[in-house]
């Protein structure tokens, strides 16, 4: 006996018809959207009979006669029309006492919360369930019945940009096909729960399903670092929870000697990241979504605007079209704004490029991680030797230094096996988005083994040669001097030891910075190292090396200095070493530039020359320039600038000539913030910056910004100037919509001054 309130019966009854055999009739007419042809008076007589008579057993056993005939006669109707559910099944219904219906599919679930959660995919803000190949998920179908031995359940899993490749499986009969499997783990009735595990090497990108026909849901599948079968995977917990599952993080910038921290979000999880993501993917032909190699190589090349992708690359200083690099802090906006316009974004330059690569590569599945190189080489001339042509007075030749070293340049490392490649060449892969050289026909680097660049083998794919040098080449340093109107070139410094320092990534579980250098390189000069450049150079250990022979000087030279209190003089202390002791006379000309951090010389700030006598083995000499030949010079480019300054030193005596060259960065005046503790959910907080302007210039175009996952987006506040002298505090109100232990960062800039930040874990509840 039961009660049914099916809503298409319109009241209620009670009879002992089985309640599912009833409302299976009427939830078909649901199903055919009104259409079926059913008996409905005939039905509804049934349905409504007095509750007195369906209390008897013989009146009960009438009716579910009654019910049961209805059912038969139409469903073997429907089949000689060619309009019956579930096709084959439902004439085998028609043929079978046991099943006696067509089985028809009412519901797929695909158990979002809990498959997400076995995943570690919950954090994903798509209402579609996102998985990771090779790992079991379940499905729970409710049928209108029980399954019986000779039923067919079949699922496809469709994926493509047609929807060409498919996989086809049934628990019934062909529970394994291409990798996948499907099983029951459990029966109820007509409720029936699938275990289904996807193959270890299937496709990535979005799936459609299919149960008999009926449309069974949409999913992403991605990369599997948990599972031991798939190629990116990684077996440390903790590696895992920082490279793919950490959604912030920091990108380090400045220089070899003054390393700073950026904090950066990544945000693989933000609204319509994944969805960015595999978008630019559909121009793959399905099976080359099997590999992380091509699939990051293709994510790489897909980052930059010069291959159809997504940000502009842009270093002329003017960024008055769009964002200037500088202000960026989060992946998220970028990879959004792409996403929703389909066109380019406005600007970028290395850190952004690695930051929203690293961000895409953690989307899709695939370990990855921002990397510093500091004091980055880019030979133009692919001899793995940076040239600098300088002229007596040490100022740059621009038009003969085609080679450049860059104060710092980030890319981007990917963790997957290499099964293109020889045995030996799995783990890390440098990917660099930042359009600098052609690569089979588009702007974008590798992914190239950090093993195969370790040991010099350049020839390994991808791009290996490249990258190589810009950890590894040697510097030459060239006085051009003029000899009766005729050049001659003079080597006066070889440096082995100044390319590729202090590489740098976000340390495991910390926010601090670890030094990954030995994992690019051996330790310079020693013999392992030696012996890499000799095979990316293609000699041998034994060969004549005149390119590469030290240069003999009585004097050695370097700067002990590394940065400028913004508003001071610029102040250098050279010391000066020598294997004899006797009094020498000494020249010096030093030379001092304005760049950006890619070497680019925007202006020369002036020449400081002296002749002084030295005395001893070991002297130190003192070298000024007043702040006033750079403070008026810092507004004319929007980007961040350093001082680098060219020295050249030669004893009068002997005519012996040594240089060197150093970098000097801006030391900022300091940022006040004040943030609190905690925070609620549309609930107000309230922050509170002060900055002094130090500089006997106005500070112009200043901005207050903040960016954090807790936000919607990020909000800037523009305030104008700030004069010679003056403070500047300011109140940002801002409204949490996430909650969660979040990161705010916080950041101060103007066209004078840039990269000013603060940061802070605020606690947000609901």
């Amino acid at each position: 006996m039961g009660q049914c309130f099916h809503k298409a019966c319109g009241s209620s009854y009670r009879h002992s018809v089985r309640r599912s055999d009833l409302c299976e009739v009427l939830s078909l007419q649901h199903w055919k959207g009104g259409t079926a042809a059913y008996p409905w008076e005939e039905l509804w007589d049934v349905a409504t009979c007095d509750s007195k008579v369906s209390s008897t057993p013989k009146a009960s056993l009438q009716i579910q006669n009654k019910v049961g005939h209805i059912k038969r006669n139409h469903t073997c109707s429907e089949i000689h029309s060619g309009s019956a559910i579930g096709g084959r099944a439902a004439e085998r219904g028609c043929r079978t006492m046991d099943s006696r219906s067509a089985l028809v599919v009412y519901s797929v679930n695909l158990e979002k919360k809990e498959n997400a959660a076995a995943h570690h995919t919950s954090e994903f803000q798509t209402q579609k369930l996102v998985l990771r190949r090779g790992q079991i998920f379940n499905i729970k179908v409710v049928l209108n019945r029980p399954l019986q031995p000779q039923d067919e359940l079949k699922l496809v899993f469709s994926t493509g940009e047609r929807m060409s490749h498919f996989v086809e499986l049934d628990p019934m009969t062909s529970f394994r096909s291409k990798g996948w499997q499907v099983k029951i783990t459990k029966q109820s009735g007509g409720e029936v729960t699938l275990a289904v595990i996807s193959a270890a090497d299937a496709m990535v990108g979005k799936y459609y399903l299919k149960v008999n026909e009926s449309k069974g849901g949409i999913f992403f599948l991605l990369f599997n670092p948990w599972c031991a079968d798939d190629s990116v995977y990684m077996p440390s917990e903790e590696e895992r929870a920082e490279y793919i599952l950490n959604d912030t993080g920091y990108i380090y910038m400045g220089f070899a000697k003054q390393i700073k921290e950026k904090p950066w979000t990544f945000g693989q999880f933000e609204k319509h990241i994944l969805k960015c993501c595999f978008s630019l993917l559909t121009h793959l032909e399905p099976s080359e979504l099997q590999s992380p190699v091509i699939v990051s190589r293709t994510i790489c090349t897909m980052m930059c605007a010069v291959n159809n992708g997504v940000l502009v690359g842009n270093w002329s200083g003017d960024y008055s079209k769009g964002t200037a690099p500088y202000v960026w802090t989060s992946s998220v906006p970028i990879l959004q704004q792409h996403f929703i316009t389909k066109e380019p974004v406005c600007f970028g330059q290395c850190w952004v490029f690695s930051g929203i690569l690293t961000t895409a590569l953690r989307a899709v599945g695939i370990p990855a991680r921002s990397v510093t190189n500091f004091e980055s080489a880019h030979d133009t001339g692919k001899n793995l030797i940076v040239d600098i042509y300088l002229d007596e007075s040490g100022k740059t030749i621009t038009h003969l230094t085609k080679d450049s070293v860059w104060n710092f340049h980030v890319w981007t490392d990917a963790w997957m096996k290499r099964q293109d490649l020889p045995q030996g060449h799995d783990g890390w892969q440098v990917l660099d988005a930042t359009p600098q050289e052609i690569s089979e026909g588009g702007f974008r680097t590798g992914p190239s083994p950090l093993s195969a660049i370790r040991l010099g083998k350049v020839e390994i794919q991808y791009d290996t040669k490249f990258v190589f040098t810009e950890v590894n080449g040697d510097k030459f340093i060239w006085l051009v001097k003029q000899n009766q109107g005729r050049e001659k070139n003079v080597l006066i410094a070889v440096e082995t030891a100044s390319i590729g320092k202090n590489i740098s990534t976000k340390m495991v579980g910390e926010n601090k910075r670890e030094d990954i250098t030995l994992q690019y390189k051996f330790p310079e000069g020693s013999p392992e190292e030696r012996k890499a450049m000799e095979k990316a150079a293609g000699k041998h250990p034994d060969e004549d090396k005149p390119g590469r022979r030290p240069v003999n000087s009585m004097l050695q030279i370097h700067v002990l200095q590394n940065s400028v209190e913004l508003g001071y003089p610029v102040t250098l202390t050279l010391v000066l070493k020598r294997k004899t002791a006797t009094p020498q006379n000494v020249n010096i000309s030093c030379s001092l530039d304005l760049q950006t951090y890619t070497g680019s010389q925007k202006t020369n700030l002036g020449i400081i020359q002296r002749t002084v006598q030295i005395q001893g083995q070991e002297s130190e000499v003192v070298l000024s320039m007043d702040a006033n030949s750079y403070i008026y010079k810092l507004g004319m480019v929007d980007d961040e600038v350093v001082i680098k300054g060219f020295i050249i030193t030669e004893i009068v005596e002997t005519g012996d000539k040594v240089a060197t060259d150093t970098t000097l960065s801006f030391l900022y005046p300091a940022f006040s913030v004040e943030m609190p503790d905690t925070g609620k959910v549309n609930w107000p907080l309230l922050i509170t910056c002060t900055f002094k302007n130090t500089l006997p210039i106005p500070l112009t175009n200043i901005r207050f910004s903040v960016e954090s996952l807790a936000l919607s987006n990020m909000q800037s506040w523009d305030q104008g100037t700030v004069p010679p002298g003056q403070s500047i505090t300011f109140q940002m109100k801002c409204t949490p919509v996430k909650s969660g232990p979040k990161k705010f960062i916080v950041k101060f800039t103007s066209r004078q001054v840039k990269e000013v930040h603060a940061e802070k874990i605020i606690l947000i509840t609901k």
